[in-house]
């Protein structure tokens, strides 16, 4: 079922671009595939920053409750349910979009990993043609069938970006709550742990890895931008 649904619509995909607008080269093949599941997953991505902004909004009734109802978890937890239920808040929607994403995370780097070979080519669907020559660089610079420094850089870089950018705003001196401090321990973990991972991996998964990192650094911002204005609005409207 795995293969069916998900590794061989991403591979046909995959050579699909490069036989047509990646201009047969493998490393834009690879940026534009990104692009393409970032796209299918926009909405998702919105509902859950959506909420990540909407929590962060509730931060002082938030602490008020755990501060009033710290001796009884039971009776805590359902004013957390209430207060979420009141303003239309799904506190689950982040573990939610990572479990959608999973399946497809893990498809592409079976993609990457395998590469387009011979082997992988015999699973095209009949519309889809093999190429007849395969480039594996990115506009020449890069063999993304090899491991690179470079892209391992990029990639944590980009991945430190995409941390700060998803931690809330708190004010100087306030005192971080322990979600807060781990999202922050992370967001310096996080760039160490893409150095680990990609290593010794083909630079195609690194370049995956950058180009999932900016998106979402672009997605990330026009996000935060729009909540911020529509919030702006509302609270112009109360008044």
């Amino acid at each position: 079922m795995f293969q069916t649904y998900i590794y061989i619509p991403l591979l046909n995909a995959l050579v699909a671009f490069y036989n047509t607008i990646a201009f047969q080269d493998l490393g834009i093949a690879i940026i534009l595939l990104t692009l393409f599941i970032r796209l299918i997953f926009l909405p998702l991505f919105y509902k859950g920053a959506k909420n990540q902004f909407l929590i962060q909004k509730l931060k002082t009734e938030i602490k008020k409750i755990q501060h009033n109802h710290k001796d009884n978890k039971e009776k805590q937890a359902q004013a957390m349910m209430e207060l979420y239920k009141t303003h239309n808040v799904n506190p689950f929607s982040g573990f939610l979009m990572i479990l959608v994403q999973l399946p497809v995370l893990i498809g592409l780097y079976q993609v990457f990993l395998d590469g387009i070979s011979p082997e992988s080519l015999i699973k095209l669907y009949s519309f889809v043609s093999a190429p007849v020559q395969l480039n594996t660089g990115l506009l020449g610079l890069i063999d993304l069938q090899k491991s690179s420094i470079l892209m391992v850089i990029l990639a944590a870089a980009a991945q430190f970006v995409q941390g700060w950018l998803s931690l809330p705003k708190t004010e100087k001196g306030q005192e971080l709550s322990s979600a807060e401090q781990m999202g922050r321990q992370m967001m310096y973990m996080g760039p160490v742990l893409t150095v680990v991972i990609l290593g010794s991996m083909p630079s195609a998964i690194g370049l995956y890895w950058l180009g999932t990192s900016l998106f979402t650094i672009i997605q990330q911002v026009y996000i935060n931008k729009t909540l911020d204005i529509k919030e702006e609005k509302k609270e112009h409207q109360i008044k």
